[in-house]
């Protein structure tokens, strides 16, 4: 199925998920130090939600965290101390989109996304003057295991809030990446590379200027089959009034 959206030709029958699915099991990624996520039937007295115990329906409550469990995305609210929800800020969900792969700077005892790695994977784009909407973020090395990865203090790589600043600085919207958080595990609430790609000056009164309608999605998984390049980009979320919802990216090849 052919469609042409902004003068490019994608084909809708070839997408590519990006995304982690959400379970009960061991494969489940988890961060923020909570246990994985809780998928199970409803029991009313005798009567269990499941078609197994002899339930006409399967009837499940599931219990998680969006943060702290798979594939997510999250707007300003998520720093700031007035309520802001992702199903407002998030009103549009296709996008141009570019994906790079950068390999983190050991800086101390961090692995670092910095300036330098962003600013050489999107040079030729910035060259050719191809602005993009979405930047999505596939760190090296690029294992397989990432998608069932115990988070909770590892210290994973993050991005230096000068690379944020770099990022929101050559136009992009919406970033996505695949690790737990764009900033350090353990940074006593700094969250620069957050305040920066949102422009937060203040999280207790927001500056009319802060980036209310940006997004940050956080882990993503990109396999090595799926090559640097153009893309188009459906980011879908789940109507949560929250700061953040579990969430869909889509990629689309076009020409």
């Amino acid at each position: 199925m052919l469609a042409r959206i902004n003068n490019f030709e994608v084909d809708l029958s070839k997408p590519i998920d990006i995304s982690i699915p959400l379970t009960n099991t061991d494969a489940n990624p988890i961060a923020w130090y909570l246990s994985k996520p809780e998928i199970k039937p409803v029991v009313f007295g005798y009567w269990t939600g499941s078609v197994k115990a002899g339930a006409s329906t399967n009837f499940n409550t599931i219990v998680f965290n969006p943060h702290a469990h798979g594939t997510h995305t999250e707007c300003v609210g998520h720093i700031t101390k007035d309520f802001y929800s992702i199903n407002q800020c998030l009103k549009q969900f296709f996008f141009v989109a570019e994906l790079i792969s950068v390999e983190p700077e050991i800086q101390g005892e961090d692995l670092v996304i910095s300036l330098e790695n962003i600013a050489t994977a999107l040079d030729v784009t910035l060259k050719l003057g191809e602005p993009k909407e979405a930047l999505i973020i596939r760190t090296l090395p690029n294992p397989e295991h990432k998608k069932h990865q115990n988070y909770s203090n590892t210290n994973p790589p993050y991005l230096s809030e000068e690379a944020a600043i770099f990022i929101r600085e050559s136009g992009i919207q919406h970033l996505l990446i695949d690790l737990p958080s764009v900033d350090k595990e353990q940074d006593d609430g700094k969250l620069l590379a957050h305040k920066a790609f949102w422009n937060v000056k203040d999280v207790n009164n927001l500056n009319t200027d802060a980036r209310r309608n940006a997004t940050i999605t956080e882990m993503i998984y990109v396999s090595d089959e799926v090559p640097d390049g153009n893309y188009l980009l459906n980011l879908q979320i789940a109507s949560f009034e929250n700061d953040a919802s579990p969430s869909k990216p889509i990629l689309y090849k076009y020409d």
